[in-house]
């Protein structure tokens, strides 16, 4: 018998937080309601649409006409890369009093992401040409500049996420001890062992200041481009716990599977590598709920 209709009832509940639907620079494999739509399949409860360009809040309130009759709440956020201006405070501000919910510190922009994937076709080309420039976090001296003070007094008083985006794991630290003298917790670094480079010793620390640690499934999805081992993600949650760890697909690029796709073989292979399925629940559904603050 088919493990499909076992591991939907499984995922039931999921939020899943990092979600590269379109529109996007980047080519994508369907829009935000398509994307809301095709997450029925595992009773998706929400959604939170990434564009490393764009304020993604205002194509979910464009598109509110569509999701009337979809299951599934999307929302968006704001990553602070050149395309927004970089450290945007307005534009935070707008996305997050519009309804936004993640802000992401710099991903393409950042040093360590243009480090990793130079101007050489290693990362997705945009359909129309676009300029991109480094933005730091940090002065000559290593203090957080002003306006990312700003900024986390913002998403403060939204009670919004702040994600450490693809930063050198050591600007991430500073930024989450800010955040924590702020009273923040609500914090996220991503994909650790994808571009950011941050060992599981400095994942404990930032678990200490109260940041999750986001997984993205998608990578070890044996059908996308990746194709990591799943061991290599039970290790990281049984190294961190799953309490301080949260999954997300990171899918939608129009190279890769559909996200319910991955996220039905990667639990599956999570599920009879040993992992219970209660934490399997916190890690989809529990944590990201939370951190969306979707109860309140």
């Amino acid at each position: 018998m088919s493990r499909r209709p076992a591991i939907a009832s499984v995922l039931d509940g999921l939020v899943d937080m990092h979600v590269h639907s379109g529109p996007s620079p980047f080519p994508r494999r369907f829009d935000h309601v398509e994307a809301a739509q095709d997450g029925a399949r595992i009773g998706m409860r929400a959604m939170v649409a990434k564009s490393h360009h764009h304020n993604t809040q205002m194509d979910i309130l464009a598109m509110r006409g569509r999701f009337a009759d979809v299951a599934a709440t999307a929302y968006g956020g704001i990553a602070l890369n050149s395309t927004v201006g970089g450290l945007n405070v307005h534009a935070v501000r707008m996305c997050l009093r519009m309804g936004g919910k993640v802000v992401w510190f710099p991903t393409i922009s950042s040093g360590r992401h243009i480090e990793c994937h130079p101007e050489d076709g290693a990362f997705p080309t945009t359909t129309v040409p676009l300029t991109l420039e480094r933005i730091d976090i940090v002065d000559a001296d290593g203090a957080l500049k002003p306006e990312v003070i700003e900024i986390l007094d913002e998403i403060k008083e939204q009670e919004a996420v702040v994600n450490g985006g693809h930063m050198y794991p050591a600007y991430i630290r500073t930024l989450f001890q800010a955040a924590k003298e702020r009273g923040m917790t609500r914090m996220v670094v991503s994909h650790p062992d994808f571009v950011i480079g941050a060992e599981p010793g400095l994942c404990r620390e930032l678990v200490e200041l109260g940041a999750f640690v986001e997984h993205e499934i998608g990578m070890y999805d044996p059908e996308g481009t990746q194709k990591w081992d799943p061991k290599q993600l039970l290790t990281w949650i049984e190294t961190l716990g799953p309490e301080h760890t949260v999954l997300a697909s990171d899918f939608g690029q129009a190279a890769n599977p559909k996200p319910v796709d991955a996220w039905m073989r990667v639990a599956t292979a999570l599920l009879d590598l040993g992992l219970p399925e209660k934490d399997l629940r916190r890690m989809v559904r529990d944590n990201p709920t939370y951190l969306l603050n979707l109860d309140a």
